[in-house]
Parts: C-alpha cells; sequence; structure tokens
C-alpha cells in the first residue's frame, strides 16, 4: 500500500517496539482476541498461513449473542496462539520491520478468514477501516483545481460529525469555520455528563478511521474517554483554531443572487453575520432535550433536570430520587446512583430489550492493551472484526418475514432471537416473578434500542432501595408523581430520561432556500433527505447525519459520519471542478430514495406497527434509520450521481448580476 499524498494525521497509530521475552509473551497471549490477531499477524506478515481454514471463526451460531473468540473451542485457541507466538516472535527478531506486500489473492484469504461474505463486495469498505494510511483523505486539493476560486464553507456544530469535516477541509485546503454553541468540542459528549454515562458501540468502532487509538482504558469506554478523544483529534488535526466557541445560530438563508449561504449567529450575546458557499449542518440527532408533556411537571418543588442537561450542584445523597424513563440514559444513571440515594423509583412506559454483553463495564486487560499498542495493524483488524460482528452479521435478527402473525416478532429469526434475550431475563431473575413479568417486552426485539447489559439492571431492581413503577403517570405536584392508580410518590429529586427531539433536524434554526422555503415547513413534521444529506430547494446544503442514517442494529455512528463526509467532499469537489454555484437533488430522486427507504424500514422491526420510538416522528414514519447493510451506505456514498441533481453553473451568477 503506497502512502497517501495528503496530509497525514500522525498523533495516532504508532506502535511501540516488541522488547518482551518469550515467556511474557506466551503470558501476554493468553488475553488475546485470536481471529482479529491471525489474520492482523497474517497481513504484517504476508504468511496466510496464519489464517487456516482449520481456525476460521464459525459462524453458524448456537446464539444470537457474540461468543468468546469467534466461537473457537480450546484445541483451536490452543493452536491459535501457538500460531500467534510463532508470528511474534519471528517479527520481533527480525530486522525488517516493515509491512508485507501481499497479493489481491492472499489479502482475499485474510479477509475470508473472518467473514462469511464475497471478499470483492468489501475490498474497498475494509481498505478505509484497516489500510495504515488515511483511505479516506480527498484526493484533490482546491488550489490545483482552481486556485483563484473563493472558496469558504461553514460547519453548524463541533462535535464528531463538525470536527470529521473541518479536517477533511483541512486537507482539501478550503476555507471554512465551525460554529460550535458550546464552550469547547465534543457535542452530545460535552453535554451527556449523566452518571453512568459511557459507549454502548465498541470505542474501536467509535473511533474515526484516520484518528485510531491503541489504549482505550475500556471496550466501552466512559463518557470523560469519549470527551478526551475528541478533544485531541480536534488539537491534532488542528482544526480547533477554526472553531468559534459559544455561538448560537439563529438562520441560515439562502442568497440566490450570490450563491450563498447568510448564516446569522449570536457569539458571546452579539450578533455576527457570515457568509459561506456552502453549509454543513453537523448538529446531530440527538443533541435538544425531549421532556415529557406531564400536567404539573412545572409545579414540582424539588430539583429536576433531565439526562442531558444533568445538574451535578444537586446532591442525590440519601435523597428520595425519580428517574422518568427506560432507555439508554436511565439504564445507565439508575445503577450509577442506586447506592448513593435514599431510595429510587424508576417509572417505565415500556420495558427495553437488553442485548447481553459480560464485559460491558470491564477494563481491558493490560495484556490485551499491550497487544494493540505493539502489534501493527491489530488494533485495527480487531476493529474490523468488532465491525463485522456488531454490523452486518446481525441484520437478520431484525428483519420481517412475510406473513409472519406470532404476536411479539416479525420473524423466525427475530422470534428466536427474542425467545433468547427472554431467557436471559428469565435467568436472572428466576426468584423475582414480580420482576419479570415487568421487564420482558411486549414488541418485537430490535424495535426500539438495544441496550447493552452485564447483569446491571436486573442488580440494580433487585436493590432494597430501589423500586420499578409501570403505573402510567398521571401528573406531577410539588410533592411527587401522580400514577395513575392514584398514588403520590414523594421524592425529592426528578431525573428526566425520555431521550431528545430527535425527529426535530436543525431544531431552533430557521432555515431557508430557495424561493424562501423554509426547510422545517417543507418537511411538515416529516424529515426526509436524498441519500440522507440533501434536500431540493436547499442548494449547497447537507447535513451530516441527517434523516434515516441513524444506525439501530447494524454498525457505528462514526462510520455512517465518515461515509457522509467522503460524499460531502465529493460533491464539493464537483461544484469546482465543473465551475458550478450549486447544486441541489431533484424531487424525484428524493421521493425515489424515500420510497426505497421506507419499505426497506416497514420490513426490520423497527418499522413495526404499533411501536413508537424515538426511531420514528410524529406521523409514524421511520425518519431516523438507515435499513439496509452498511455495505449499501458505504457504497451510496462515493460520490453524487448527477443525474439527480439540478446544477447550476457559475455563469448563471454573472448573467444574474447584470441584469
Amino acid at each position: 500500500m503506497s502512502a497517501n499524498p495528503i496530509e497525514q494525521l500522525e498523533a495516532f497509530d504508532t506502535y511501540l517496539p516488541i522488547d518482551v521475552d518469550d515467556a511474557e509473551l506466551e503470558r501476554l497471549l493468553e488475553k488475546a482476541e485470536l481471529p482479529a490477531l491471525l489474520a492482523a499477524l497474517a497481513r504484517l506478515t504476508g504468511d496466510v498461513g496464519l489464517v487456516p481454514a482449520s481456525l476460521k471463526p464459525p459462524h453458524t451460531r448456537k446464539s444470537f449473542i457474540p461468543m468468546p473468540q469467534g466461537g473457537l473451542d480450546e484445541d483451536q485457541q490452543r493452536e491459535a496462539r501457538r500460531l500467534a507466538f510463532e508470528a511474534i516472535k519471528r517479527y520481533r527478531d527480525s530486522d525488517d520491520k516493515r509491512i508485507a506486500e501481499i497479493s489481491e489473492d492472499d489479502l482475499k484469504t485474510i479477509v475470508s478468514f473472518m467473514i462469511t461474505r464475497d471478499f470483492s463486495e468489501y475490498r474497498d469498505l475494509l481498505h478505509h477501516e484497516v489500510a495504515d494510511y488515511d483511505v479516506g483523505a480527498p484526493q484533490w486539493k482546491l488550489a490545483d483545481l482552481d486556485p483563484d476560486r473563493p472558496f469558504k464553507v461553514l460547519i453548524i456544530g463541533g462535535g464528531i460529525g463538525g470536527i470529521a469535516n473541518a479536517y477533511r477541509l483541512k486537507q482539501a485546503g478550503v476555507d471554512h469555520v465551525i460554529l460550535e454553541k458550546n464552550p469547547e468540542v465534543g457535542g452530545t459528549w460535552w453535554e451527556n455528563t449523566y452518571p453512568g454515562c459511557r459507549l454502548d458501540t465498541s470505542n474501536y468502532a467509535y473511533s474515526f478511521s484516520f484518528a485510531q487509538k491503541t489504549d482505550w482504558p475500556q471496550k466501552f469506554s466512559r463518557q470523560p474517554e469519549i470527551q478526551d478523544y475528541v478533544m485531541k483529534v480536534a488539537d491534532e488535526t488542528g482544526v480547533r483554531d477554526r472553531i468559534v466557541f459559544n455561538t448560537v445560530v439563529k438562520s441560515v438563508i439562502y442568497d440566490e443572487e450570490a450563491g450563498e449561504w447568510e448564516v446569522v449567529a449570536i457569539t458571546n450575546g452579539e450578533t455576527v453575520v457570515h457568509r459561506a458557499n456552502v453549509v454543513i449542518s453537523a448538529t446531530g440527532q440527538l443533541n435538544a432535550p425531549k421532556y415529557p408533556n406531564i400536567k404539573g411537571r412545572e409545579s414540582f418543588a424539588g430539583a429536576s433536570m433531565h439526562s442531558g442537561k444533568w445538574n451535578h450542584d444537586v446532591s442525590l445523597k440519601g435523597k428520595r430520587v425519580a428517574i422518568v424513563g427506560t432507555g439508554a440514559s436511565a439504564y445507565q444513571i439508575a445503577p450509577a446512583i442506586a447506592d448513593e440515594v435514599g431510595t429510587l423509583e424508576v417509572f417505565q412506559r415500556s420495558a427495553p430489550w437488553l442485548f447481553p454483553t459480560a464485559d460491558y463495564l470491564d477494563d481491558i486487560s493490560p495484556e490485551l492493551m499491550w497487544l494493540f499498542r505493539h502489534i501493527p495493524g491489530y488494533a485495527r483488524w480487531y476493529r474490523f472484526w468488532q465491525f463485522w460482528l456488531a454490523t452486518e452479521g446481525r441484520m437478520p435478527t431484525v428483519t420481517a418475514d412475510e406473513g409472519w402473525s406470532t404476536e411479539g416478532s416479525i420473524g423466525a429469526i427475530n422470534e428466536a432471537f427474542r425467545q433468547e434475550l427472554e431467557g436471559e431475563f428469565r435467568r436472572q431473575l428466576a426468584d423475582r416473578p414480580d420482576l419479570v413479568e415487568k421487564v420482558i417486552p411486549t414488541y418485537p426485539a430490535g424495535a426500539k434500542r438495544l441496550l447493552r447489559d452485564n447483569g446491571q439492571w436486573s442488580r440494580t431492581l433487585r436493590k432494597p432501595n430501589v423500586s420499578l413503577v409501570t403505573d402510567g403517570i398521571d401528573r406531577i405536584v410539588p410533592e411527587g408523581i401522580v400514577t395513575e392508580d392514584g398514588v403520590l410518590h414523594e421524592v425529592d429529586v426528578i431525573a428526566y430520561a425520555t431521550g431528545f427531539r430527535a425527529d426535530e433536524f436543525l431544531a431552533d434554526i430557521e432555515v431557508r432556500g430557495r424561493d424562501g422555503v423554509e426547510l422545517h415547513e417543507y418537511w411538515d413534521a416529516d424529515p426526509r433527505a436524498y441519500v440522507t444529506m440533501t434536500v431540493p430547494k436547499f442548494p449547497n446544503f447537507f447535513i451530516c447525519g441527517g434523516p434515516n442514517s441513524a444506525v439501530a442494529a447494524n454498525g457505528s455512528a462514526i462510520f455512517i459520519i465518515e461515509c457522509s463526509i467522503e460524499y460531502i467532499m465529493e460533491c464539493i469537489r464537483t461544484l469546482v471542478v465543473n465551475d458550478l454555484k450549486d447544486m441541489e437533488p431533484t424531487e424525484a430522486a428524493l421521493d425515489s430514495f424515500i420510497s426505497r427507504i421506507d419499505t426497506a424500514n416497514r420490513a426490520r422491526a423497527w418499522g413495526a406497527e404499533g411501536v413508537m420510538s424515538w426511531y420514528k416522528n410524529s406521523t409514524g414514519r421511520v425518519s431516523a434509520v438507515w435499513p439496509f447493510e452498511l455495505l449499501e451506505f458505504w457504497n451510496m456514498t462515493r460520490g453524487p450521481v448527477e443525474s439527480d441533481y439540478r446544477f447550476t453553473p457559475v455563469d448563471a451568477l454573472t448573467s444574474q448580476a447584470a441584469e
């Protein structure tokens, strides 16, 4: 693999020398994740004998829950460690530390060792994820394409998406600025600091392909580690210098005559007007807290807060605390505070499905971390292994069978998945039948967000000071919460773990495009975007993390964000190379795209009738989730299909000015 000519990020993905003796190496290998290690060593050394068919992880699972070591038995694990030991020892003792050149056939052998799909389909995607250089970097510079053309991009949001967008623009030499409402980068990871906040995606997948980190302290890291990572990326990429903090965007208005967007923002109390050729919204879907519409909510005399705006000045020690909601944040908050509070009442409207993950709260062992930091490429191949297990391999569990009528599931595989998850509930709460019936959902597994669980939820609900309330909330009074059965639950603190206004993209920002059309009026409570990013009548306006871009059962938001950015960069290149003023999708392209999206979503668990979640908007349509495999998102975002867009040349701008 040849080095990319575009500027590279060198602060990440560096490896330390292998400086241990044989005995220590054998000890370290006891904690290795073997399938990914063998693949990494085969790629490093060029020896495909390290990935024999006899050690291929079995993909015909007895369980829907990923098995340790990919299902390899003890004898296979022993042989895998022997092969790995010999390969690492040879590499350690060799003077040549270069990564071996390998043929396409050998690469196919290595990849096919890990996955069951056609290698040719995944070849480019895999290259993007595990190559030893930044494959996703733009292969062009604005100065080479049109050095005399002034061109500026404005990004709304300095979270994960905003920082990655800015880095790609910086690599291409495109002038840009980020407007960020907070005093620091991080977005949702800056704002969500509630007790227990952490990832539910492996952080090796929830990290940039161009900024891999080999020393994550946990497999599913806590909020402070993720926030530190985002800040480090902002620093090391140099994009922090292009961020205007403490800035709230009020309006984004397209000036058709000038072919520019006028963005009005408030920075530290002062109104500032920005102009840009392109605007990228990187505000995300989970950034505007959603409070429940409960009568009397404002009358509560105690302290109250939303999980997305946690007030750390409120002491919970010995207090009577209520959590409203049992979604992802409630599931993390309750175990984190249960031993501190006096009493904890969790008010549940609908139970969540839990996905057993034994190591969810565990630290990464020092031995595995050592291997990640010393074996070139191991962390990247581990990333791809996690990507496969948690993405494309899980889609059948949430896919409907035509004509299926069994209540509580959408197909045979989904029913088997449900039975396995339900069995775990019953096993954990075998001596608490009163809780079992409360915690088992009635809707299909996958219809709402699956929550990772190592048993902490059932352990928390068992505590003598914790109770699960399933009666609906009637109203809130100064003393606490009154349920529909007339019972007053007196509490000192109410925590609303009720999610976000996920269907209100660009909430509280006025966006007006061609002919003065306002974006939210155009959507009419049903957000839609072609390829999840572009909207008719809104030229040169891109939504990174837009409608139908969220992943529910198959993957990481980071992968979606990176693919989206690469698409946006290709659109910008198209504008410059072809001397275009602007581009916008056609109504026909949007309608065709949404028709495919809707058809596919109706065949997924989250599209099941009668089940409401943040995946659906107020019309009942699934406007949040990507329903296809990630490979399709990858292929879709390699660049714009010109026939699906309407283009305006720059000379049209000149003609308008002359009239």
